[in-house]
């Protein structure tokens, strides 16, 4: 039997709880989940694209589920370069399931044969996005709970790096 390869993608700049939960349940629904960074030029983020890949390491820890990756260009062409027949996604609120639908849509229409996966974020993180946490970081506030222990230090770092 073929294995069930999904693709998770994002900025994960950086990466969250809710993502890692996202993750830990995806991997309940298929063999191997790749967690994958788009690598969109024009996008401003605060880690680069390589402070990411380390961070996703170091929150992810081995899982031999797992697979990191980066990619430039569209998610089902990667999608097909891996042999992945699914997208993941995670859904906190109404607003994320609009711009979800719209993205999900344009995958369809792009390459009819991968699947979207939505899976809803567990409602006490339904509120951690990577925006929220670094906003919380800028203020100095509590970040255990949000984001992996071993993220904090780097977001710290690059906050009040001058």
């Amino acid at each position: 039997m073929a294995k069930k390869i999904a693709m998770y993608p994002g900025t994960f700049d950086p990466i969250t709880n809710g993502h890692m939960d996202i993750i830990k349940r995806a991997c309940k629904l298929f063999d191997e989940v790749y967690v994958t960074i788009l690598n969109h030029p024009t996008k401003v983020t605060m880690f680069n694209l390589e402070e990411r890949l380390y961070l996703m390491e170091c929150a992810i820890n081995e899982n031999p589920q797992v697979k990191i990756a980066h990619y430039t260009g569209l998610s089902v062409d990667f999608c097909n370069e891996i042999g992945a027949k699914t997208i993941v996604r995670g859904l906190r609120a109404m607003m994320d399931f609009e711009y979800e639908f719209q993205i999900a849509a344009a995958n369809q229409f792009l390459d009819d044969d991968i699947e979207m996966c939505f899976l809803m974020t567990k409602q006490n993180l339904a509120f951690v996005s990577s925006s929220t946490v670094k906003e919380i970081a800028s203020y100095g506030g509590k970040l255990e709970g949000l984001v992996p222990e071993c993220i904090i230090p780097a977001l710290y770092e690059k906050m009040y790096k001058k």
